[in-house]
């Protein structure tokens, strides 16, 4: 009996040390990554201004008397799409995901953001539950200041404001000027519960919105019915909430309170996990706040109220009878999956990095 238990304990330990190893690496290379692509990004900038200079020079010696009607032409790409008919998309990333701004030069999307600017790609956290990111993101397009709600923030242990837009990435968002939502991962779950949100009138000083506000609601991949992944990562399988005592995720929970309580500014804002309105930085709880955050006593996870346990079994099936779908928004769901030949057998590509973040 006790050669059984220490070898399942050291198989544990084992899982644990390959894990650890494996997204550590990982992470690196996206890190690295990501610096790497602003420097050839800074560098690229700074030719192109000299090429711009010397063109602008040219152009005025060689046509002195002419005016360039393209250059004159207003092209209504404003911040707010005036002047376009399509409605515009929103992207919604997954966990561990970011938006436009984040992680330097790379993207999410495969640079779409970048190749159109009806395209908006919020960020909305990597770590935090589908309730608080489907409120950041009514904000980020309407604008205003973040609010949680009274009960939820009170029953969370968080603050009920966060993060102050001074103007809206789409102000004028209604019935009348809907917006296309596309959903990757958990994301499609956060746009699912947004739309409940502007049908149940959830937004204080907005009572005038509606289902309607959706045109439609695209899916890749998305995690509709949870995932058996979380499981495998370390939430525990009989209530699919809590983490395991020996597992990956106890030292990604370290790392995360560690990671805010320091509140490195330009850390944060290169790669921000979300949980800001926890209020876990070292200047508003002290060395004791992180202990017992440590301790898992106070902060999301012992809250429950991060991106995991919202992708577990038990908890998507009761956050489904809760949503509804409408009859004048479009539904659309992707599977996906990717593999790889290894001696001409088709096997599935666990390591390799995704297109989607590697293209500006």
């Amino acid at each position: 009996m006790r050669l059984w238990v220490v070898a399942s304990l050291g198989l544990c330990l084992a899982e644990l040390l390959i894990s650890t190893v494996t997204h550590l690496v990982y992470g690196l290379y996206i890190f690295s990554s990501a610096v790497a692509f602003d420097i050839v990004e800074i560098l690229n900038n700074h030719h192109l201004r000299k090429l711009r200079i010397w063109e602008t020079v040219a152009d005025i010696y060689s046509k002195p008397n002419i005016v360039d009607a393209d250059r004159s032409r207003d092209i209504g790409n404003g911040p707010y799409f005036e002047g376009y008919e399509v409605a515009p998309i929103v992207l919604v990333h997954g966990i561990f995901g970011f938006g436009k701004g984040k992680l330097g030069g790379m993207s999410y999307w495969a640079g779409a953001e970048k190749k159109d600017d009806r395209v908006l790609v919020p960020d909305l956290g990597s770590l935090t539950s589908v309730y608080d990111r489907a409120r950041d993101l009514f904000y980020y397009l309407k604008g205003g200041t973040v609010d949680y709600g009274e009960e939820h923030s009170a029953q969370y242990g968080h603050a009920r404001f966060g993060k102050t837009y001074d103007q809206g990435h789409y102000p004028e968002w209604d019935e009348n000027h809907p917006l296309h939502f596309v959903g990757h991962s958990a994301g499609v779950q956060v746009v699912r519960v947004l739309q409940q949100m502007l049908a149940e009138k959830k937004f204080q000083g907005h009572e005038n919105s509606s289902e309607s506000w959706v045109l439609s609601v695209t899916s890749l991949s998305g995690a509709l019915n949870g995932t058996t992944r979380v499981y495998l990562d370390g939430m525990q399988p009989e209530d699919g909430k809590t983490i395991k005592p020996i597992f990956l995720l106890q030292l990604c929970h370290v790392g995360v309170i560690i990671y805010d309580w320091l509140d490195i500014a330009w850390l944060k804002n290169y790669y921000n996990f979300g949980f800001d309105h926890f209020n876990m930085t070292w200047q508003k709880v002290g060395v004791s706040g992180l202990i017992e955050s440590l301790l898992g006593n106070v902060g999301p996870f012992a809250s429950e109220d991060w991106i995991l346990p919202d992708l577990s079994l038990q908890v998507s099936v009761e956050l489904n009878t809760k949503l509804q779908t409408f009859p004048n928004t479009y539904y659309f769901s992707y599977a996906t999956r990717k593999t790889r030949k290894l001696f001409g057998v088709t096997i599935p590509s666990v390591m390799k990095i995704g297109k989607t973040m590697m293209e500006h």
